[in-house]
């Protein structure tokens, strides 16, 4: 679906235009006799970034565990037509007995490539990324935080996957070095069309980076708001960044989910944060509401306003 494009029922049955996508449908899980997640629906589509956000504690890791199969399904279906995945975790997770250019590689050398060619492939890369040669021959605990999570993104990005997951791994960094590899992951995104599925706490970060923003609440985890972001994420410049996450924050959806207190506001300014910006165009933050029984439930409207 097209920018601007589209009634609710529209968005709550688009599907990803070629074969390629990850598609989550009534998903619910359980540790024990705790609910983690219930009825978890969306889809994810080649060349685009849905970012997944929330508190602490409302199953953000275990709904990504699912998707990319570390853990076992329960109940519910996850149709991952992706080619290759490649995860990069909140922390680096470094082997701290291999350099930095074995760590890139790691994934490569898995997959049985030669010790040459896997070599070439991860230092091109880490140089692309802005790592420096004499970094490539030091031990994880010779780099500095930054440079070990240049290292991390280096060996999920060299495996080349169509999907890539994210675990909140800009989360220690500083605003500079966040924006700098923001740039380096929006470029390699824009030049293979990897789908991109990142969890974060940061709504300044989703809105950053994303197409589409599903936010969750706790006990048990579940999405109760759904956002499309008409302008793509590569011409987003700061103010746009700031004024969209001030959108969010007034929403009183997001800030329950949050445990904010309500915005006391007067009552057509409730009602223009209700309608979601109206007048910003397809350029700016749409509230998508699904449509009830579509065959793809929590599917979003592609750049574009569903509400």
């Amino acid at each position: 679906m097209k920018a601007g494009a589209g009634s609710e029922a529209a968005a709550g049955q688009a599907v990803c235009a070629g074969t390629t996508g990850l598609r989550v449908q009534g998903l619910s899980h359980a540790f024990g006799r705790d609910d983690v997640l219930a009825g978890i629906d969306f889809e994810l589509c080649a060349g685009e970034t849905v970012a997944l956000v929330g508190p602490s504690g409302c199953g953000k890791t275990t709904l990504l565990h699912l998707c990319a199969g570390l853990l076992a399904l329960q109940q519910g279906a996850i149709a991952n037509a992706f080619a290759g995945a490649a995860c990069m975790f909140q922390q680096p997770r470094l082997l701290p007995w291999k350099t930095a250019l074995d760590n890139i590689a790691l994934g490569l050398k898995a997959v049985g490539m030669a010790r040459g060619e896997r070599h070439q492939r991860a230092r091109e890369l880490a140089l692309r990324i802005g790592l420096a040669r004499a970094d490539l021959d030091k031990f994880p605990h010779q780099l500095s935080g930054g440079m070990q999570s240049r290292v991390a993104l280096a060996r999920a990005l060299v495996l080349e996957p169509a999907l890539l997951l994210l675990d909140e791994p800009f989360s220690a960094l500083d605003v500079g070095l966040k924006e700098e590899l923001y740039r380096l992951l929006l470029a390699h995104q824009a030049e293979r069309g990897m789908g991109v599925l990142m969890i974060t706490h940061d709504l300044m970060e989703a809105v950053r980076l994303s197409d589409a923003i599903l936010v969750m609440a706790p006990t048990p985890g579940r999405i109760v708001r759904r956002f499309a972001l008409g302008s793509p994420a590569v011409e987003r410049d700061d103010a746009w960044v700031y004024r969209h996450t001030a959108d969010l924050l007034q929403d009183a959806v997001v800030r329950a989910s949050f445990g904010l207190p309500p915005v006391v506001a007067p009552a057509e300014d409730r009602a223009a944060a209700d309608a979601c910006t109206p007048g910003r165009g397809a350029a700016g933050l749409r509230r998508v509401v699904p449509a009830p029984g579509g065959t793809a439930a929590g599917a979003l409207p592609r750049r574009g306003c569903g509400a």
